[in-house]
């Protein structure tokens, strides 16, 4: 039983390995290794939350691919970015750049999460203390005589 479990846990760890076929892969190590750290910070555009470096959808190959063709041109790791995002915009990226394009993927979860505690806030408030002008007012004297008269005729 641990051993199933050590290889399941084995086998999890090493999940990202599985995404890079063997014919992407280059000769250099060191190209290699620039590729993998560029391919963990790209976003596959078909899955989104998922680096480009473990996703197994066919734009992420292509992306894979491409990446190791412009290191081997020559490409500086920023080079191969700033080509990625020219061409497909700042999306591509698993954490894009902060600048007045992207201020709305940076602060609206913060934002959201904010009015969202404020209106719970009041809502709760508000639930909690009565409406101004809805206290219990005394009842008049008509009115007492008629509930009594009331729960005189309810009662058997």
């Amino acid at each position: 039983m641990r051993l199933a479990a050590a290889l399941l846990l084995l086998l999890l760890a090493t999940g990202s390995v599985w995404a890079v076929e063997p014919e992407e892969k280059l000769d250099d190590p060191a190209l290699e290794s620039r590729a993998r750290e560029i391919s963990e910070v790209v976003r596959c555009v078909v899955c989104q939350n998922e680096s480009i470096d473990t996703s197994n959808a066919g734009i992420a190959k292509d992306l894979r691919i491409l990446i190791r063709e412009r290191l081997t041109e020559g490409d500086s790791n920023q080079e191969v970015l700033d080509y990625l995002t020219a061409r497909y915009g700042d999306f591509v990226l698993l954490k894009p750049p902060m600048k007045p394009a992207t201020y709305i993927l940076w602060f609206a979860p913060a934002a959201v999460l904010i009015l969202g505690g404020l209106g719970l806030a009041v809502f709760l408030l508000r639930r909690r203390r009565p409406a101004a002008g809805s206290a219990a007012k005394e009842l008049t004297p008509e009115e007492r005589k008629r509930l009594a008269e009331i729960l005189k005729e309810r009662r058997p």
